[in-house]
Parts: structure tokens; C-alpha cells; sequence
């Protein structure tokens, strides 16, 4: 920072040029566009849907609202754009809106190039600070978003008329930025017509002055598309002054799904360093990931409220804690999960999906068949049918055996010796893998996933449960 110019001299002897904030977005895209770079580097699952659209709306010049369920990245995208700003700004010093250099819009701004010129300071803002959001509730106010008479600067000794007086809202503080406003159909009618003018000429006015500040700000907004649409809900000039109108939607595909929760899971045991060590097996990645795309499907869900993301994403978490509770148990060296650890997910699902049930009380029945066609839906996917066949033909009617949190590892390598079956199904599943904590994860898992297959039967007491032959 000690070589950019501090006046307003130095500044247009640099070269330096002055540009609105969606011209500036819109040349850092074309960039990224020409370089075959994405604009959003950490949004998943969008590549042919979502992301193309948000191109175009920023290629346009567009303000833009995100219509979607929750946990599709709305704002997640919506902050990214902050990526596509020049990483420094520079302002007339002490403005509180951002006055550019050389078009100041705002008194102290103003003042300050008349009475100073070309040896008015100059500060530089960061590009993240160039971003401003706002939660739309119930109670927000013209006040909160535009402004409103400061009553401290008045009792200061400055007149009502001054125009120093006033205490700038959320939108003028981020001129020359990105402004976004989340679920903007809960603001109240009132309070939506005070964005026309933002949205359509540029400016905003503040009552009792004669002010009228030309802002430059792009405005992005995100909703639930029930309410958007919803009549009532929001008035249709606001509307119509957006000039992209972008739907998100769930990952689309099971992969895609895991991708995400291996980025934005925190899981402590995944460090180098870590006291307990976890290691997931993709199986069980796959497994978490169908979870949330069966629930997205079932009758027993209620679909308008969504099934988001950061469902796959605890669950993960959720998988990993119980499986190191049970290693630290029974002395284990490494945490893998088991499909014993399932039960444990009933915690992190119940909060994040909503069950539509005719009988009260029914969170935890719906809960476990979901993660029971879980199950079944991924064995289908990654066990073999000749596999599956000599599992089961292995059982005789002595057979049986014995899972649960409480079963060593020992026993599920010492079953893996004694029954040659199992060996191409865990093949299948662990690849190179073959680690004893490993192995015991994936006998239970095609233990289990022969049951739901009817191949065998399953005798469940509490946390242990006993697989014999049909």
C-alpha cells in the first residue's frame, strides 16, 4: 500500500481510472470467461445450470435475484462476486460512502475536493469491504437501508437542514460495491418501494432533504422461490427492475453431493496431526450423500422446505464423531465408521428436515427407512450380483453373525478368514484399502446390505444385531 497515490494529484497523474462497480465485474469475468477459469471457484454442481446464467446476468450488467430452496449456495454465490472486483478502491478520504475520487456525490466528499483539490487524501478500500448484506425481517427499516437524521449530529450544533447531519443507511455505505439482500420477500411492502429507486434510477432520497444521491451499486437479492412467486409477497415493480431472475437447485448427482461434504466437512481426525485418526471409506461417503438425495424424494419429507445440503455435510461430521467415540471405546487405532455408527445420525438429521407424518412422533421411524433405502440404494451400486450370491450361499443355518459397537475388529478380519466370500465384495468396496478397521466397515455394510436385499435375516437387540441365513 506505500506506493499508491495518497492525493487526488498523485491519483490521476498514476493513470489511474474511474469505472462503475458493474463494469469492473464485468471485465474480471471476461477474464476469467477468456481463461477458461471459474467465477466461482468453491460453488459445486453447477457447471451447466446455475453458473452459465450468473455469466450472462454479469456479462449484462444485471441486478440479480437467486431463487431457491435453503442450502443451495445462494449466498455463497452472491458473496463470490466480491472475487471480481479490483482488489483495492480508491475513495475521497473519510467519506463514508465511498466517494469516487472523481465524481464525488456526498457533502464532506465534495467539500473536501473544493476546499482541497488536487491535495485531497486519499484512502484505498479492500475489495472485501466493499460488500454489504442484510437479513430481510419484519422489522427493517428505510432507515436501516437508505438512512435517516442523525439526532447526535444535530444535537452537535449542526442544523436539520445540513446535510452532514444525516446517518447514511446499509445501501449508500456500500456504493461502489455489492449490496445483498437475503429472503427479500419478508421485507414489508413499504420497505420494498424504497428499493425502486436503487434498482431502476440509481439513487436514493432521504426524507425532509432535498438530497439525491446517484449510487453505484449492483443489487443481488435471494428468496424462496414459494414466496417469490407468491402473490402478495412482494410487489411486482420490484420485481420487475431485477434483470436476472436465477433458480438453484440440489446437487443432481450422488457425486456431486460427496464432493461438496468432503469441502465443507469439518472433521478433526482428517488432520495429519490428528490424536484420533478418521479415515471414511468412499462407500460411506456414497452412503451419506444417497441419504439426503432419498430424503429429497420421499413422501415423508416436506419438499417445499428443502433438504439442504449441509444435511450431507453433518451427517458426514456426525458419521466421523461416532465412529471415533467407538474407536476410542474399544482401543482401536484408527476411526472408520461402521454402518453401527447410522444411529447416530438420527441427532443431526432431525433438526434439518421436516417430516410429514400422520401419527406425532414418527421423526425417528422415518428417519431410520430413509437411511435404511440409503443403504440398500448404495450396495446396489457397489456390490456385484455375484458377489451378493456367494455372501449369501455362505450362510448355512448354523450360521451367524454378530455386529454391533461393541464387536472387535479381530472379529470381522477373523470372518474375512474363515469365509472366502467375503473377499471379492470387500475387494469391491475398499479397492487398495485393506486396513483390519477398514475391512470390519465394509462386512457390516454388505452384511447389512444383504438383509435389505432379503438375502439374509437380522435379529437387531439394542446396538447388536445377529445376520443368519434365510
Amino acid at each position: 500500500m506505500d506506493d499508491r497515490p495518497d492525493t487526488l494529484g498523485s491519483l490521476r497523474a498514476s493513470g489511474w481510472e474511474s469505472r462503475t462497480v458493474k463494469d469492473e465485474i464485468r471485465q474480471h469475468a471476461i477474464e476469467r470467461i477468456r481463461a477458461n477459469e471459474p467465477l466461482f471457484p468453491s460453488v459445486q454442481g453447477y457447471e451447466d445450470t446455475v453458473l452459465p446464467q450468473m455469466e450472462h446476468a454479469v456479462l449484462a450488467g444485471h441486478d440479480i435475484v437467486l431463487l431457491g430452496e435453503r442450502g443451495q449456495a445462494k449466498t455463497r454465490i452472491i458473496r463470490g462476486l466480491t472475487g471480481l472486483l479490483d482488489e483495492w478502491m480508491p475513495i475521497i478520504a473519510g467519506s463514508e460512502i465511498n466517494d469516487d475520487p472523481y465524481n464525488p456525490i456526498s457533502k464532506h466528499a465534495r467539500d473536501a475536493v473544493a476546499e482541497h483539490g488536487d491535495n485531497t487524501p486519499i484512502d484505498w478500500v479492500h475489495r472485501d469491504d466493499r460488500f454489504g448484506e442484510k437479513l430481510a425481517t419484519p422489522d427493517t427499516s428505510i432507515a436501516d437501508l437508505i438512512g435517516e437524521v442523525d439526532p447526535i449530529k444535530v444535537a452537535e450544533g449542526r442544523y436539520l437542514s445540513d446535510e452532514l447531519t444525516l446517518h447514511y443507511g446499509l445501501v449508500p455505505r456500500t456504493n461502489r460495491g455489492v449490496f445483498a439482500i437475503n429472503e427479500l420477500p419478508d421485507l414489508a411492502e413499504r420497505i420494498q418501494v424504497g428499493l425502486l429507486n436503487v434498482l431502476e434510477e440509481r439513487d436514493v432520497q432521504v426524507r425532509g432533504y432535498k438530497v439525491r444521491l446517484p449510487l453505484d451499486v449492483m443489487l443481488v437479492a435471494s428468496a424462496n422461490p414459494e414466496d417469490y412467486t407468491n402473490r402478495g409477497r412482494m410487489i411486482t415493480p420490484l420485481k420487475d427492475r431485477f434483470g436476472a431472475q436465477i433458480r438453484t437447485h440440489y446437487p443432481l448427482e450422488v457425486s456431486t453431493e460427496m464432493s461438496i461434504a468432503d469441502q465443507e466437512a469439518e472433521i478433526p481426525g482428517l488432520a495429519d496431526n490428528a490424536d484420533m485418526p478418521v479415515v471414511i471409506p468412499d462407500f460411506m461417503k456414497e452412503l451419506i450423500a444417497n441419504f439426503s438425495h432419498v430424503a429429497r424424494s420421499s413422501s415423508h419429507v416436506n419438499q417445499r422446505s428443502g433438504v439442504s445440503v449441509r444435511l450431507t455435510v453433518s451427517n458426514l461430521e456426525t458419521l466421523a464423531a461416532a465412529a471415533t467415540r467407538r474407536a476410542l471405546l474399544l482401543g482401536e487405532s484408527i476411526a472408520v465408521p461402521r454402518v453401527c455408527d447410522l444411529d447416530a445420525l438420527v441427532a443431526s438429521t432431525a433438526g434439518k428436515v421436516e417430516v410429514e407424518a400422520l401419527d406425532e412422533d414418527r421423526d425417528g421411524e422415518v428417519i431410520d427407512h430413509l437411511l435404511r433405502s440409503a443403504v440398500l440404494a448404495t450396495f446396489k451400486d457397489l456390490v456385484s450380483g455375484e458377489g451378493v450370491r456367494q455372501v449369501a450361499d455362505s450362510f448355512d443355518e448354523d450360521t451367524v453373525v454378530n455386529t454391533g459397537a461393541d464387536v472387535l475388529v479381530t472379529d470381522y478380519t477373523a470372518l474375512v478368514g474363515r469365509e472366502p466370500a467375503f473377499a471379492g465384495p470387500v475387494a469391491e468396496l475398499l479397492g487398495d484399502d485393506s486396513s483390519p478397521e477398514a475391512v470390519a466397515s465394509a462386512v457390516e455394510f454388505i452384511l447389512e446390505g444383504l438383509h435389505l436385499s432379503k438375502r439374509l435375516n437380522k435379529d437387531a437387540v439394542g446396538a447388536r444385531a445377529a445376520y443368519r441365513g434365510r
